[in-house]
């Protein structure tokens, strides 16, 4: 479908993912997908992205692979561009690309610095700046995938936390702009969500001893949390934010997290 409709026949949305090519982004663009919407992937992996564009969809949505390192000052309006190009509108769009260093504070480099900022919360600036004038027009929203480092930060997470902090801040500064231009801007907090990420983290701790069941369980615990999580547990919460159910959310910062957060 394109981009005009009529009462009867709605313009179909269309959504762009970041960091989709794996873990919580993948999931979220799958579910994006599955609710009917047109997606925009977009992350570094082109293999990945392109299994992306060649699964079967049961919503309906099309799939657009832009492969590219947002990185680059230049990645965002590209990418913005190839869904306007696409499918001539842009409806959602969801910040989820990013992984930071951890490691101790002394050690780490302006590098590793520059490289957390840039991917994660710059990328995000550009992507919320050259989509913004859609996104007015279209009545839509940005949902940030941000990590529970922002509000709870720790020791050997500093980048992250420092980062995810920044991001929180962002998130509720468009908020404010959102009231007047119409556009929704809400942030999750994941927890400890069980991507490649986590398992090897998890799969290291194993090899000081013990088995991966029992270094899981201790890890939930010492968390204090319920569970792990899973990706799809985001991808349905993106999916209810983004929905009509979800239409009064705006500025929300939500903690999914099994718990973890203890803060008012």
């Amino acid at each position: 479908m394109g981009p005009t409709g009529d009462a009867d026949n709605p313009p179909r949305r269309v959504a762009l993912i970041t960091g989709a090519s794996r873990g919580i982004g993948r999931a979220i663009a799958l579910r994006v997908a599955a609710d009917g919407l047109d997606t925009v992937v977009v992350a570094r992996d082109h293999d990945a992205l392109r299994l992306l564009v060649t699964g079967r969809h049961p919503g309906g949505g099309s799939t657009i692979a832009v492969p590219l390192d947002l990185r680059e000052p230049s990645a965002a309006s590209c990418a913005v561009q190839r869904a306007i190009d696409a499918f001539g509108r842009l409806d959602v769009i969801v910040n989820c690309a990013g992984a930071t260093k951890r490691g101790d504070f002394l050690t780490l480099t302006d590098d590793d610095w520059r490289d957390g900022f840039a991917l994660k919360f710059e990328a995000t600036i550009r992507l919320c700046r050259a989509g913004w004038p859609h996104l007015a027009n279209s009545g839509g929203a940005v949902v940030n995938i941000v990590g529970t480092g922002g509000r709870t930060p720790s020791r050997d997470f500093t980048i992250g936390s420092s980062v995810n902090g920044a991001l929180l801040a962002l998130s509720k500064a468009l908020a404010d702009r959102g009231i007047d231009d119409g556009v929704k801007v809400v942030a999750i907090n994941p927890g400890p969500v069980l991507t490649d990420r986590l398992r090897r983290r998890l799969a290291e701790q194993t090899r000081e001893g013990g088995t991966l069941e029992e270094t899981t369980r201790a890890f939930v615990t010492a968390a204090r949390i319920t569970r792990l999580g899973y990706p799809d547990d985001i991808a349905g919460l993106v999916s209810f934010v983004i929905s009509r159910g979800g239409g009064w959310l705006h500025g929300a910062i939500i903690d999914m997290d099994g718990g973890q957060t203890k803060s008012l």
